[in-house]
């Protein structure tokens, strides 16, 4: 279509500009996405994303809002299946109403359950939440345990729930948070190539430094929200673009 005021020149002029532009966005090196061949290869390819994840999101944290570890494990069980930003606009209220592990201890299911409708899956969560806090309560005189093992016997805390609260709440790295924004990214970048959260677990921790597993979770939880997103992945302006070689790749 015709633009008012432009010159036939002018108009072949601009095509030709989106040509190019279009050219240069989506031409994507080959021999910048060659798959490393040697274990010393594929080391550096690890370090050259941690470097840039780095750049990317240098003081990147957990998105879920608290005050405590306790109210931590509580908005992580909320979160299953459900967004941040919901679970950060029930918490606060949720925190007001029961202040104490006590008092969501004491809380009917019913009850609790009317109070995260939002946040999906109520009567599930609401059943894990009281049943942490009890277990919290019996188990461990009311403070939140700081090892894996114990964790893992509180209600609603798999592995994924107990790393993201031993490493945001108390800087303990037991291993590697994977949710599903890690679990794509991971399979994207061939950091790993199981579909099990455990097995994916198990070989980021293989790959990546244990000195850095906290803050390559929430940096990788980031990016998968902000570029490496599920549907549209944004690789032409991805700063890790040409360390990829997925075959979804919009690039």
């Amino acid at each position: 279509m015709k633009r008012r005021g432009q010159t036939r020149a002018e108009r072949d002029q601009r095509r030709q500009q989106e040509d190019m532009n279009r050219t240069q966005c989506y031409h994507v090196s080959p021999k910048a996405m060659k798959r490393p061949k040697t274990a010393a290869e594929r080391r550096q390819r690890v370090a050259a994303i941690l470097e840039k994840l780095e750049v990317l999101f240098p003081a990147a944290t957990c998105a879920l809002h608290h005050k405590d570890a306790w109210q931590l494990l509580v908005a992580t069980i909320l979160s299953a299946q459900c967004t941040d930003q919901r679970v950060n606009k029930v918490t606060p209220g949720l925190f007001q109403k029961y202040p104490t592990i006590k008092d969501f201890a004491a809380v009917s299911q019913a009850e609790l359950a009317r109070d995260i409708l939002s946040t999906g899956f109520y009567n599930n969560k609401a059943k894990s939440v009281i049943g942490a806090a009890k277990k919290i309560l019996a188990g461990f005189g009311g403070k939140v345990p700081k090892t894996m093992e114990e964790m893992l016997t509180i209600p609603g805390a798999a592995r994924k729930t107990a790393n993201v609260v031993l490493g945001t709440a108390y800087g303990i790295a037991s291993g590697v948070v994977v949710d599903t924004h890690v679990q794509r990214i991971a399979q994207r970048l061939d950091l790993s190539k199981q579909k099990d959260p455990a097995k994916i677990e198990q070989d980021l921790m293989k790959t990546v430094p244990p000195g850095k597993w906290i803050l390559f979770s929430h940096r990788l939880i980031h990016f998968g929200r902000q570029v490496c997103q599920a549907r549209k992945p944004r690789c032409v302006e991805c700063t890790l673009n040409e360390l990829c070689y997925a075959k979804d790749k919009t690039a």
